[in-house]
């Protein structure tokens, strides 16, 4: 079939739909056709025209994070959801919200706030600020969560229900203030962080929280790796009720910065933040205001490598010395920032690295935590009949040359359980083939 009479069937489902320009390119991969439907009937019959036609499709909404994970293999078909702006139901008695896909996090921040609640996902906007914040389908999809998911979760703790698309067509839902339910799936979970792999989602249904009266970020300068390391534990094991404890490190031999959040009444966390500083010790200070690195994940300027590791909280200084000498060994300096209570921290590479350097970070840096033992784990920790791996580092973000590189994903567990997972959602392979780990 001619390219424009498969351009007609999909306007026909979906009117918005068009030749697609470099403007769509996703990951550097440019479709032949992007389409924006308006509701979840269009996009399913949008869905399953593509089918028809064998096209692959990626999902988007405002592209903050759309370089992300790796290119799609194939990108036939681009569905914008920049047309499912809706917030189709606030349910304030119950704490609970209903909305689109298309929504984006700081129009529906706005709405929820007038009834003195929140959705307590802080996702700081792509690009170390440059770029829009995202939408909450984008959000979902990659699994974001900012510095207050150590009180507040991720967003696959906060989503209580999911409507989506799945290849062929087929609108399936899961979870509250749903309808029509799939067993045996958590959809809201499966789909979260899979990268559109599995399915377009065209709604979903949130926990909200009421927002606090007021926040302080209590912060102090560590010397290294060890007294940080002792900072985020006293606090985060404190009766304090932390909501966040971040850290930040510009690069090595720095001092090692500790930021605490509290929420609450002013009377409840002034008392608090002066217990705090009396835990953390000289040179602790309290501001009503974030400090400048709060939630700042990438370098600053252009985007660069971006390695997301994951890790038992307990080991902090020994993932900030594989970061180091995994650094060392390539000449490089990347910053260091994240949740350090939660065990998720990011290094950051500026863009101007010499992408063979960055790719030698990243394998040097994976070999570094795969020699952890057992005693980076708690003492409550089972022990495993072999030696674990201390922690995980996935690139998240990486330039083309970088990417070309190295596997941006690395050793993931549990990939056969996924692979059966996308046939069953997707048995012919066409929804962002590719982004994911393993190739998926």
């Amino acid at each position: 079939m001619s390219e424009d009479a498969v351009l007609a069937e999909l306007a026909a489902a979906s009117p918005a739909a068009r030749p697609a320009t470099e403007a769509d390119a996703v990951a550097g991969v440019v479709p032949r056709y992007a389409a924006s439907p308006a509701s979840t009937g269009q996009a399913s019959a949008l869905l399953r025209a593509a089918e028809r036609h064998e096209l692959s499709v990626v999902a988007r909404g405002t592209g903050s994070r759309l370089d992300w994970g790796a290119p799609p293999r194939r990108c036939d078909l681009v569905v914008d959801t920049s047309r499912l702006d809706q917030v189709v139901e606030h349910a304030a008695g119950d704490l609970v919200a209903r909305v689109q896909a298309g929504v984006s996090l700081h129009q529906l921040g706005e709405l929820v706030a007038g009834a003195g609640q929140q959705l307590a996902l802080d996702v700081a906007p792509g690009g170390n600020g440059q770029r829009p914040g995202g939408t909450i389908g984008g959000t979902l999809a990659t699994g974001m969560a900012g510095p207050r998911r150590l009180r507040y979760g991720t967003p696959r703790d906060l989503v209580i229900g999911i409507t989506v698309v799945r290849a062929d067509g087929t609108v399936a839902s899961s979870g509250g203030k749903v309808v029509k339910n799939v067993a045996g799936y958590d959809l809201g979970k499966l789909f979260a962080g899979s990268y559109g792999t599995l399915g377009l989602i065209v709604e979903a249904v949130f926990r909200l929280h009421p927002l606090p009266a007021v926040a302080s970020y209590t912060t102090v300068d560590t010397a290294g790796p060890g007294p940080a390391r002792a900072a985020v534990a006293a606090a985060a094991a404190s009766e304090l009720v932390p909501v966040a404890v971040e850290i930040s490190r510009a690069a090595r031999g720095q001092p090692v910065q500790v930021g605490v959040l509290l929420e609450g009444d002013p009377d409840g966390v002034a008392e608090r933040a002066a217990a705090l500083r009396g835990l953390l010790g000289d040179g602790a200070r309290t501001s009503g205001e974030a400090p400048g690195w709060w939630g700042r994940i990438e370098a600053p300027g252009s985007p660069g490598t971006l390695v997301r590791v994951a890790f038992w909280a307990a080991a902090l200084p020994r993932v900030l010395a594989a970061v180091d000498a995994a650094a060392v060994a390539v000449a490089a300096d990347p910053q260091v920032s994240g949740s350090a209570a939660s065990g998720v921290l990011y290094a950051a590479l500026p863009a101007s690295t010499d992408p063979a350097a960055a790719a030698g970070f990243v394998t040097g840096l994976r070999a570094a935590l795969a020699r952890g033992d057992a005693d980076a784990r708690p003492a409550s920790a089972p022990v495993p009949d072999s030696p674990p791996v201390l922690a995980s580092a996935v690139v998240v973000h990486a330039p083309p040359p970088v990417a070309a590189l190295v596997d941006l994903w690395g050793p993931v567990p549990g990939l056969s359980l996924m692979r059966a997972v996308k046939d069953q959602f997707d048995p012919g392979h066409r929804m962002a083939p590719g982004r994911f780990a393993g190739g998926i």
